[in-house]
Order: structure tokens, then C-alpha cells, then sequence
């Protein structure tokens, strides 16, 4: 062979290797940027996990991973339902999935009181999170109980049950919080009574969540609540907060999955 083409061989091998290592460093950039999450979403009062399923399509869609537990004594643990179900329950059915399941970098998200579930949980498992999240929800301070935060008009319900000394709080309409019309049936039959201890106990501590490294806070604009509008503007003007606007009702998982799975991932 002449030493031109071979010369000319050489320099397009050594070419295509070249071109090769470049896609392989920018495939392992993509891999990483891209790297899979996982996700632990705590629904509200008289919730359960289903009112996260759409979220969850989409995100397990894009490789992640999901977890959408109910706590006890709600939609399918209802059948657990007692008088000793409170609020430390919850946070511990959230604090021994993460542990039992050796979850790492958890994306910590919280609906509405779910915000008292997090905060309490946190106390156990901050390490494990890289990022919590407060969906149109409460953020507790030590003291505190949904009881003492709820909008004037729930709150005087809840305050009744408890002088009759009910076991639980009865589901309200759908429509109650501004969930889309499609939807509001589907809701409104998916949820359960909620144990009333859960509501009435109160935050026993409220610090491990301020160390977390990612902080958010997501406001639905289509459900009225001056408390949400009070720790939305609290939130904003605090360090090491992002905070968004979702014009949406309560329900943001049910009447905006997309846009929150697009959230989610972006804070994650």
C-alpha cells in the first residue's frame, strides 16, 4: 500500500476513535445529569396513595423511582384504623419506609398537613433526604397542630369532633378544595375518614428539615387559604427556599401531574 494511503488509513482510525470517545464522555454527562431519583410523596388528610398516580406515571415513565405509601388508618390501611393512630404514627410510616427500604437522596414531598408528616419524620431520617418539599401544605413549628393552623371554618369542625369525641374527621366535598369538575366524583369517592389524634396531636420537634440542602414550597393559586398564603410569602423572602405557583386547585398531584412531575424533578 502506498504511504499516502496508508497515512490516510491511519488518520481516519485515529478519527473515529476520537469521535467515538467524545459521544461516550457526552452519553456518561447525559447518564449523570439524567441519573434516576427517588421520590417518596405523602398525600394530606383524608388522602391516600392514589391521589398521586398520575405524578407517579410520569415520573416512573422517565426511570425513577416512586414511592406513594398511605399512612395508617386511611384508603387501603383504613382496615387499621384506631384510637392510637396520631400523628407520630404517620411520620413513622413514612420515616421506616425510607429506612427499611435503604432509600438515599430521597425527594421528601408532603401535601397540605402532610406538611406536619414530614417535618415530624424528618426528625429521624434528614440524612436520607436531599430535598423536601411542602406542596400547598402546612410547615409546622414546634407546638403546632393542624387543629391550631386549619383555616377558621375546618378548624371549628375539627374542634367539634373532638368535644364529641369522635374517632375521626369526616372527608370533605371535593369541591371544597377547587379539585377540577372531571375529577371531583373520582375524589370525593376515593376518599376516607381521617384519624382525628393524627390532626389534634402536636409537633414535637421541627429542625432536622431546615437542614436539608433543598428546600421548596409549591402554592396552588386556585385554592384560597391565607395560612398557605402567609408561609408562601414567609418562604420567599426566606434563604435557601425555591418557591413556585401553580395555578391550580388544592389537588395539584390530580389537576396538574405534569407540571408538578416537571417541578418535582427540577428541585430534585
Amino acid at each position: 500500500m502506498p504511504a499516502a494511503s496508508v497515512e490516510t488509513t491511519r488518520r481516519a482510525a485515529l478519527g473515529a476513535l476520537a469521535v467515538t470517545a467524545a459521544l461516550t464522555a457526552v452519553g456518561s454527562r447525559g447518564e449523570a445529569q439524567t441519573a434516576p431519583k427517588t421520590f417518596v410523596l405523602v398525600h394530606g388528610t383524608w388522602h391516600g396513595g392514589w391521589c398521586w398516580r398520575r405524578v407517579t406515571d410520569v415520573l416512573e415513565r422517565k426511570g425513577h423511582k416512586v414511592y406513594a405509601p398511605s399512612l395508617t388508618g386511611v384508603a387501603d390501611r383504613s382496615h387499621l384504623l384506631t384510637r392510637d393512630v396520631n400523628l407520630t404514627t404517620h411520620a413513622n410510616d413514612v420515616a421506616n419506609l425510607i429506612k427499611w427500604e435503604d432509600l438515599k437522596d430521597v425527594v421528601l414531598v408532603g401535601h397540605s398537613s402532610a406538611g406536619f408528616v414530614i417535618t415530624q419524620a424528618a426528625e429521624q431520617i434528614g440524612p436520607q433526604v436531599g430535598s423536601i418539599v411542602y406542596l400547598d401544605a402546612f410547615v409546622p413549628q414546634v407546638g403546632d397542630s393542624l387543629i391550631s393552623l386549619a383555616n377558621p371554618g375546618p378548624r371549628k369542625a375539627l374542634e367539634e369532633a373532638v368535644a364529641r369525641g369522635d374517632l375521626v374527621a369526616k372527608p370533605v366535598p371535593a369541591a371544597a378544595f377547587n379539585v377540577n369538575e372531571k375529577d371531583r366524583a373520582w375524589v370525593d369517592a376515593k376518599c376516607t375518614p381521617h384519624p382525628l389524634a393524627a390532626v389534634v396531636e402536636k409537633v414535637t420537634a421541627a429542625s432536622a428539615y431546615e437542614k436539608i440542602a433543598r428546600k421548596t414550597y409549591i402554592r396552588a393559586t386556585g385554592f384560597k387559604s391565607p395560612v398557605f398564603d402567609e408561609t408562601l410569602a414567609k418562604m420567599k423572602a426566606m434563604p435557601g427556599w425555591k418557591t413556585y405557583e401553580v395555578a391550580s386547585g388544592h389537588d395539584v398531584m390530580v389537576d396538574r401531574p405534569d407540571q408538578l412531575a416537571d417541578i418535582l424533578l427540577e428541585v430534585a
